[in-house]
């Protein structure tokens, strides 16, 4: 088995000690957040009425009450999350909105090639979308439409975006060598393709705490430490959400839980949750600054199985993500699976490869959390009790994006509408589950380990790999 770049050009043990002596363990955009913007609000006591009931104040919720007031604004929408608004997945990601609504082309082409030329449409237009918000609603989430760069760092890797070039798509220009060295000065970088259009940058817990803050000013009553604790259909019509502490009643539900289980019995096996981990450099000065370029500030995602994600922020911090990417056996969710020193410490190490002028630099935050990861690697849709409730997740870390067309999908289904997005195959169709433990996690980790020496051999995946990829199970990124 071969090397990576990362394996033949570390970075001395005191740079990455140096880098991580200080670092917080928090997540910085929700340090960030100004204190106008994250009101403490109450947590539902008695019982509420409501025309819809939202489950859930990350993205994927919040979305669809501000949709939901949009079709009908005479509609009374409730809102409850377990803990505070956008404090999971949607607080924390990287803030990589994209245009692709299929986790890539790849995935998509592989699973609904005839549909691929409607979904890509669809995906533009609500990323466009959500650039447009900012001004139509008076929302500030620091959007910046920049594109995104994926670089080569070993030469197997320069074919295939010679080859992914050659495509002529609008939008992707080929950097050789020089030309991605002079957009964003790495060592490691071989080529690249910067796909101008289709991604934009933006601050995640801002954009969380902006849309709940738009959706209160239109009449949306949003309860927080509230945690949904079952979901009745009593006979007739209406549903009912239970909390820990009230109840609503409701004509119709929406599940926005992400990566938490589901009210549904049905979709308890559907997602898996994936740890991914997070760190944040301090301000770069200009000195540094000029040392990497990255002028353009472009996302970035590298080209490996095991990738690597990272981007510059308003205030010229870089935030740099990926590569581990931790299942822990029997599907749980818990406080002490986001500490990880090991994976920090390596991040830290791939960091100082990527931008070697930059030592000296410390990490100001460090932070983890899990992903819902679906069989697909992209969202599923459904509908259940009598079409009463809607819901939407799987959206395996690309949901930035993805979660407002989630909304108008799900709204879509509750009504009964027929369209161009209720009638795709990624909506109609239910993705495999994934298998009860313990076959879920040898599967996974069984997986990751073939992911990992595919890495190592060139990108050539093994016969557990092809197979996964006959079965419409396997995954590239």
């Amino acid at each position: 088995m071969g090397t990576t770049v990362f394996e033949r050009q570390r970075p001395a043990a005191s740079v990455i000690r140096h880098s991580l002596g200080d670092t917080r363990h928090s997540v910085f955009w929700r340090d960030d957040l100004p204190e106008s913007l994250a009101p403490d609000r109450p947590a539902l006591t008695g019982t509420q009425r409501a025309d819809l009931v939202v489950v859930g104040g990350g993205y994927t919720g919040l979305w669809t009450a501000l949709l939901a007031t949009e079709r009908d604004p005479g509609a009374r929408v409730i809102v409850i999350e377990a803990q505070r608004v956008g404090w999971a997945a949607s607080g924390r990601n990287g803030g990589f909105c994209e245009a692709s609504l299929t986790h890539g082309p790849e995935n998509g082409t592989a699973r609904w090639p005839k549909e691929m030329p409607l979904l890509e449409r669809l995906g533009r237009e609500n990323l466009d979308a959500i650039e447009a918000s900012e001004a139509q609603h008076g929302m500030d989430f620091h959007f910046e439409r920049t594109g995104q760069l994926a670089p080569a760092t070993e030469p197997h890797q320069v074919e295939w975006l010679q080859e992914w070039a050659a495509e002529g798509e609008d939008g992707v220009v080929y950097l050789d060598q020089a030309e991605a060295r002079a957009s964003v000065n790495s060592p490691t970088y071989l080529a690249a393709v910067w796909e101008q259009r289709t991604c934009g940058m933006l601050h995640p817990a801002r954009l969380a705490a902006e849309l709940a803050r738009v959706c209160e000013g239109r009449g949306v009553q949003i309860f927080e430490r509230s945690r949904a604790t079952g979901i009745e259909t009593p006979s007739g019509a209406g549903v009912t959400v239970v909390t820990d502490g009230g109840r609503v009643e409701a004509s119709r539900a929406v599940l926005g839980t992400n990566v938490f289980p589901s009210l549904l019995k049905r979709n308890r096996l559907m997602t898996v949750p994936v740890y991914d981990y997070v760190l944040m450099t301090e301000p770069l000065s200009d000195d540094q600054l000029a040392s990497i370029g990255w002028q353009d500030r472009q996302g970035i995602g590298d080209l490996a199985n095991q990738f690597h994600y990272y981007r510059i922020s308003k205030d010229n911090r870089i935030l740099f993500g990926g590569y581990d990417a931790i299942y822990h056996y029997g599907r749980r969710v818990r406080p002490e699976y986001e500490n990880r020193p090991e994976t920090w410490e390596r991040l830290a190490s791939h960091f100082f490869t990527t931008f070697p002028q930059l030592d000296g630099l410390r990490f100001s935050h460090k932070w983890a959390g899990a992903i819902d990861t679906s069989t697909q690697f992209t969202a599923f849709f459904g509908t259940a009790r009598d079409r009463r409730v809607a819901y939407a997740s799987g959206f395996t870390g690309l949901g930035v994006g993805s979660t407002r067309f989630a909304g108008e999908v799900m709204l879509d289904l509750l009504d009964g509408v027929s369209n161009e997005r209720t009638e795709l195959e990624m909506v109609r169709k239910r993705p495999l589950p994934f298998p009860p433990e313990p076959a879920a996690a040898l599967g996974i980790n069984a997986t990751r380990w073939s992911l990992d020496r595919a890495d190592h051999n060139r990108g050539r995946r093994n016969v557990l790999l092809k197979t996964l990829d006959a079965l419409g199970l396997g995954f590239d990124s």
